[in-house]
């Protein structure tokens, strides 16, 4: 482990709140993912379980009603909410996007941080509602993760979260390219999609945070730029990145308790250097997750095996502080 990574790790554990007795629930994270359709339950599950194992009192998954159906019998520690609807199952003389965000919208003041995209898929109706989602969580200010599908929505409607400094965007080497694209930035400007090109992007979406997934996750808001290349495994099953959302979430409802100083907390760490430190602590637990569970399984390994190494990898990247062993 390089001197860079164990002093970035060290910031990491200062914003993970300790595990005291004065703490009532919910104080330590309440997250909730937006995601889940009638062929997509699994993405939604397995970000919202990666929030719950890497410890937020309150993981909450938002979705359709057949998704929801399924996912209540992968766990009942989720609280699954049957508000989002597909095109198909609205009356065709209306696409009521405002009215299904609504009781989204009034969830937005109890949440710490809310996770956009895991099995959302591209129907225009569920693309609209988190569209109306996303504007009301930037007038609450509340700290958005967006992955997937909603990047399919971003890519057409940048302006949903350019200049949003409390937003995390995860693409993949062909999302990259794609928001590249719809941002403006050619192959000219992008003469490789490392560092330099991490931080163009980022700094024509206004200053969000973008992690670029890939060998190494290259993370940046356009002035600054960390690398997260810890070992991973080598399988590239789908619905590892639902692990790294879900990671990313909890550590953003962390560094709110920080920034609130609900306990006595180190250091004086400023909000855009803790969201860079949430980003990269998700990819770095990621990273550690999949080496572990590649490590296990091998060409066998699922998004699920990832799932179970959270606590374990937590606990070797982070570990618990002195406080929470008294």
């Amino acid at each position: 482990m390089s001197a860079t990574t164990k002093e970035l790790l060290k910031k990491v554990r200062m914003i993970v709140p300790p595990m005291l007795d004065k703490f009532h629930k919910g104080q330590l994270g309440r997250v909730a993912v937006i995601g889940g359709s009638e062929n997509y339950t699994g993405a939604p599950y397995f970000s919202a379980m990666a929030s719950a194992r890497l410890g937020a009192d309150l993981s909450h998954v938002i979705c359709t009603p057949p998704a929801a159906n399924v996912i209540k019998t992968y766990s009942p520690n989720l609280m699954v909410h049957p508000i989002m609807r597909e095109i198909n199952e609205v009356p065709a003389s209306h696409e009521p996007a405002t009215e299904l965000a609504s009781p989204i919208i009034s969830m937005l003041g109890n949440l710490h941080a809310v996770v956009i995209g895991p099995g959302l898929g591209r129907d225009k109706l569920m693309q609209a509602t988190v569209a109306v989602v996303i504007k009301a969580a930037r007038e609450k200010n509340v700290p958005l993760v967006l992955d997937a599908d909603a990047l399919w929505l971003i890519q057409s409607q940048p302006e949903l979260v350019h200049g949003y400094k409390e937003c995390v965007l995860t693409p993949n080497v062909v999302e990259f390219g794609r928001l590249a694209k719809a941002v403006g930035l050619g192959e000219d400007d992008l003469p490789d999609t490392g560092e330099a090109g991490c931080k163009k992007l980022a700094t024509a979406l206004g200053g969000v945070v973008v992690v670029r997934k890939g060998g190494v996750d290259w993370i940046s808001d356009g002035e600054k730029a960390i690398v997260g290349d810890g070992e991973g495994g080598r399988k590239r099953s789908g619905g590892q990145g639902d692990t790294l959302t879900g990671s990313i979430g909890t550590l953003l409802a962390y560094r709110d308790a920080y920034h609130e100083k609900l306990w006595d907390t180190e250091g004086d760490l400023d909000r855009s250097e803790t969201l860079m430190l949430a980003a990269w602590g998700g990819s770095t637990i990621t990273r550690e997750c999949s080496r572990l569970a590649y490590k296990k399984h091998g060409r066998s390994l699922q998004a699920s095996d990832l799932t179970e190494e959270v606590s374990v990898a937590f606990d070797t990247l982070i570990g618990e502080k002195e406080e929470s062993k008294l």
